[in-house]
């Protein structure tokens, strides 16, 4: 299942603004019509992790696509573990980081409009030639902006082979054929995807793929590309400079006959860091992977982001007028959702703030952190091309007791919904030193992840937001905040026990002009209702939830207004 607006798996509705540039002055050019994930690509740096193929002089630096060399033989084989990559990645932390190389010749001859044009021959597909195989691996086609190879190995039975690609692995289509040479041996590739017969038996669907710095991307059964998750984010939202790190080399298992699923292993290189990365990936309805990250401080690092994930909101319910656009929302995430050690659950709905935004929430060993998309209906997006309804969301699950940190939440404001422009990570208490160690697992699930619907806690339906006042009456400055609650023990009580239910709000820098509580007549849904005040270009911190009964009856709901 690939993008239908990106034949080469690089997601071209995503052209994210880079945040660096947003918090030096806050604009981007007009013309730069790049995907952020994209645009990091070129930000990383290589490294010498583990076997790397040598390849002629000429494919780095080839003029003239006319004469290509043969391919090189097949590197020999070498031992490799986690453990061993471990210890070259803990090693290699104490040398500066090497510089980026760069690829010369035809491959930097390739435009946008050319790239689009190369695809990878499924005839070549590696792994397929595994009895009964689940897994198959495609590779992306180097050029563009992805001019730093990436080298990519088989494992089998604990030895590792480097895998080499050349321009018969891809198709060129019209002007791309001109550009590029026949028979020519490649630096490195791009990335690659895996496919596994994921919605049907006898199709092997695209299942994830890792292309660009350390970001990556992968479905659940039913599922098409949204949001992305990164290895790492180094300073963001920071006013230092954001830091890229990049999976310069893969080393992908060999599956079994009809494995249910694959492990890979990736080295990571950065200027303040070097990490060893290993997946384990099991496809379902649920696609899930098992991270685990071993880290090496080559520099102090402000702030260490764990599991980052990146995502895009441009309107809801709660800032649909801002928008003239047919459909009623547009989004890959709705809402951040944490499920804290206590068994409470907070739900903060996603913004589109007038400027660069950050939520902080404390937290010790959380149960989970992730991007939902809850809203599940067609008639709820009415976008027959993007089908935002079947965007997955994304849940990450700490293996193993993470202490005390912090979940952040970074809002850019955007007009567009080609801009990526929401991130969530975990922060840990600890201090990233020079010198230091950081190891962390996690789970990270893929799919639509609905909410349980046999809990006892109601969950938050939907935020609504308008002019506050009586409504097409009047408005006197305040912010109308409308929360649907559906679901658990409180779906099932009569409207009469409204006496015996109470909002429990905090509001931080704002006050309550006004608010109401009710059960909405014939439907098992409760809403309460609150007129904000605040002054102007204040950021009001809003949280509430139901109690009744002697027990909490709802999820926490939180919001940031900022009154622009």
């Amino acid at each position: 299942m690939q993008h239908p607006n990106h034949p080469s798996g690089v997601n071209n509705r995503k052209r994210l603004r880079s945040l660096k540039n947003y918090m030096s002055n806050g604009t981007t050019s007009s013309s730069s019509r790049l995907n952020r994930r994209q645009l990091l690509a070129g930000l990383g740096f290589t490294t010498a992790l583990g076997t790397v193929v040598a390849f002629p002089a000429n494919v780095l630096a080839q003029s003239e696509p006319a004469t290509a060399p043969e391919l090189p033989p097949a590197a020999e084989q070498k031992p490799f573990s986690f453990d061993l990559l471990t210890q070259q990645a803990q090693q290699l932390s104490t040398q500066p980081a090497a510089p980026a190389q760069q690829v010369d010749g035809f491959l930097t001859k390739l435009t946008y409009d050319d790239y689009r044009l190369i695809r990878f021959n499924p005839e070549r597909a590696r792994f397929a030639d595994v009895e009964n195989t689940q897994f198959t691996l495609q590779a992306f086609h180097m050029g563009w902006l992805f001019r730093e190879p990436v080298v990519l190995h088989e494992v089998i039975d604990g030895q590792s082979q480097a895998m080499t690609f050349g321009t018969d692995d891809f198709i060129y289509e019209r002007q791309a054929r001109d550009i590029v040479p026949e028979h020519a041996p490649l630096p490195g590739v791009a990335g690659f995807r895996l496919h596994h017969p994921l919605n049907r038996p006898d199709i092997m669907d695209e299942l994830v793929a890792f292309q660009g710095a350390s970001y990556f991307r992968a479905l659940g059964r039913g599922s098409a590309y949204g949001l992305s998750a990164r290895g790492l984010a180094l300073n963001t939202g920071l006013s230092v400079a954001e830091e890229f790190p990049r999976f310069t080399q893969f080393w992908i298992e060999r599956p079994a006959e009809a494995a249910g699923q694959i492990t890979l292993y990736a080295a990571m290189e950065s200027k303040s860091l070097t990490g060893a990365y290993k997946f384990i990936i099991t496809p379902g309805q649920n696609t899930e992977m098992v991270v685990t990250a071993r880290l090496f401080f080559r520099e102090d690092i402000p702030q260490l982001g764990v599991a980052p994930l990146t995502s895009m909101f441009l309107y809801a319910d709660r800032n649909r007028a801002k928008f003239d656009d047919f459909r009623p929302q547009v989004h890959d995430s709705d809402g951040l959702m944490i499920e804290r050690a206590s068994g409470d659950v907070l739900w903060r709905p996603l913004a589109n703030p007038p400027h660069l935004a950050s939520s902080y929430f404390s937290e010790t060993a959380p149960k989970s952190f992730g991007l939902y998309q809850r809203d599940r209906d067609f008639d709820q997006y009415q976008d027959g091309a993007a089908h935002y309804e079947r965007r997955p969301s994304l849940k990450v699950e700490p293996i193993g007791d993470w202490g005390k940190g912090v979940v952040r939440l970074v809002e850019i404001p955007s007009d567009l919904e080609v801009n990526d422009n929401i991130v969530a990570f975990w922060v840990p208490e600890a201090q990233a030193k020079k010198g230091g160690t950081f190891e962390i697992s996690y789970k990270l699930s893929w799919g639509d992840l609905p909410v349980d619907a046999s809990g006892d806690l109601a969950h938050v339906l939907e935020t609504r937001a308008g002019a506050g006042g009586v409504s097409g009456v009047e408005s006197n400055g305040t912010r109308k905040f409308v929360i649907d609650f559906a679901g658990g023990l409180m779906s099932r009580l009569p409207e009469a026990a409204v006496e015996q239910l109470k909002p429990i709000i905090t509001i931080n820098n704002g006050s309550i002009a006004s608010q109401s509580f009710s059960k909405i007549p014939g439907q098992d849904i409760w809403r309460l209702v609150m007129d904000v005040a605040a002054e102007n270009d204040a950021t009001v911190e809003l949280s509430a939830h139901i109690a009744g009964f002697g027990i909490k009856q709802t999820e926490t709901w939180a919001y940031q207004w900022i009154k622009a």
